[in-house]
């Protein structure tokens, strides 16, 4: 049942589906200890889209044990200007991140999220 409230998860984000988010994920939804809200959250991934155009969200590894999801995530892209701090201007990465979430009355509450800096630095290296 998780599998599958995950994967419909990670199809509206690709979708950019924005009005069913809240299908998804909590009105008090928490970020990396922070509370984002669902408003807040909606607003992170906005910017994650405006600011990396061809942004695909791709399931590399999948682990559920009910009331927690545990995702690798990988993308292959091509942000513009700074990401993570880091000149990428347009080049291509590919990069992984680590992700946790907890979900409470059929919805993400808490999400814990971990990206592969390392790996992104070290393609852009001379």
């Amino acid at each position: 049942m998780l599998r599958s409230f995950y994967n419909a998860y990670i199809d509206c984000l690709n979708r950019q589906d924005w009005t069913h988010l809240g299908d998804y994920v909590a009105d008090d939804a928490r970020h990396n200890g922070r509370p984002f809200g669902l408003s807040g959250y909606r607003a992170m991934l906005i910017k994650d889209f405006e600011d990396i155009p061809d942004l695909r969200f791709t399931i590399d590894r999948l682990a559920c044990d009910a009331p927690l999801i545990a995702a690798r995530l990988s993308f292959d892209c091509t942000p513009r200007g700074r990401f993570l701090g880091l000149n990428v201007d347009g080049r291509r990465i590919v990069f992984c991140e680590n992700v946790f979430y907890e979900v409470r009355d059929g919805r993400i509450a808490d999400v814990f999220s971990v990206i592969d800096k390392l790996a992104i630095e070290a393609q852009l290296s001379p």
